[in-house]
């Protein structure tokens, strides 16, 4: 797996769009994510739909056409530094489609931040456009507005990428080693959802796989691991790094089903990373070659985040 183009870091007065590709936007929190963002000297624009609600479907920001819209409208204003999604939830596979890549290609790389329903966004720009992308905390999240060391690790990452070129884990090694690949991953209900799709690539093979997710059953988790791995998505996976499992079953179940699904490829497994859905979630760039070693919870990155 080649590592990808490296979007320009952020500069104080840079433009940044917010988009909601997704579900519905809480006014309030979109306020206080905005004044965050101008506190670090940023210039946020909100997207004409970002809080938009679906007529019939409630869970959706929007017709899925004017998503799509703002989505592409954002990315090819060449004012625009950065695209951040405002949330997740579910929307984003109902409108990738209807982007023009063509047209998001020829824009040229920039920031693109967020996480969840976001992963199938991450792939599509990872196999479409090319480029490292962000996942990370989203402009109008809780964990965004109310999170200080969420903040500060991704305003790092934003605007001196070299100085978070380490991740340090607060778990354990499921399996222990070290392996280089270059980073992908996400929410992994997204990811088995993927499968099958234009924008899904056909495997994750020399990756370092990030897995997390939200609100699912130890047998849902099962299911989605054992397609990835009836599908050989995950032949060839270099090791994996798994976040959090907010609202799941007891970890001490999670950690079981990793173990029983993912340890017999062989390859190191490190916990706890602390990205996804948790408290104080840290920023992982997609699209980065970098050393996982899972004995001392690290992961340190080749290169910046960011050019």
């Amino acid at each position: 797996m080649k590592a990808l183009v490296r979007p320009r870091r952020l500069a104080p007065g840079a433009r940044v769009a917010v988009v909601a590709p997704s579900g519905p936007v809480p006014e309030e929190r979109l306020q206080a994510g905005l004044d965050i963002l101008r506190g670090w000297d940023l210039d946020p624009v909100v997207a004409p739909h970002v809080l938009d609600r679906h007529g019939t479907f409630d869970y959706l920001a929007g017709t899925d056409a004017d998503r799509a819209a703002d989505l592409q409208s954002a990315w090819c204003d060449p004012g625009v530094d950065a695209v951040l999604c405002a949330r997740g939830g579910y929307g984003v596979q109902r409108m990738a489609e209807l982007l023009d890549w063509d047209a998001l290609r020829a824009a040229g790389p920039k920031v693109f931040l967020g996480f969840s329903d976001i992963t199938a966004l991450h792939e599509a720009f990872a196999t479409r456009l090319g480029l490292v992308t962000l996942h990370g905390p989203m402009a109008a999240g809780v964990d965004f507005v109310k999170n200080t060391r969420a903040q500060e690790q991704l305003r790092a990452t934003l605007f001196e990428p070299e100085s978070v070129r380490t991740l340090t884990s607060a778990g354990s090694a499921l399996v222990p080693g070290r392996a280089r690949g270059v980073l992908l991953g996400g929410c992994l209900s997204l990811l088995a959802a993927d499968l099958g799709t234009p924008h899904a690539r056909p495997s994750a093979r020399g990756g370092l796989l990030c897995l997390e997710d939200v609100g699912e059953e130890t047998y849902r988790l099962d299911r989605y691991l054992t397609q990835l791995l009836r599908a050989g998505w995950l032949d060839g996976v270099t090791g994996f790094l798994l976040g959090s499992w907010e609202r799941c079953d007891p970890y001490d179940r999670i950690r079981a089903l990793a173990l029983d699904r993912l340890g017999g490829l062989g390859v190191p497994i490190a916990e706890e990373f602390g990205f996804g859905h948790c408290e104080g979630a840290l920023t992982v760039p997609f699209g980065v070659p970098a050393e996982l070693d899972a004995g001392a919870g690290t992961l340190t990155l080749d290169v910046p985040a960011l050019a």
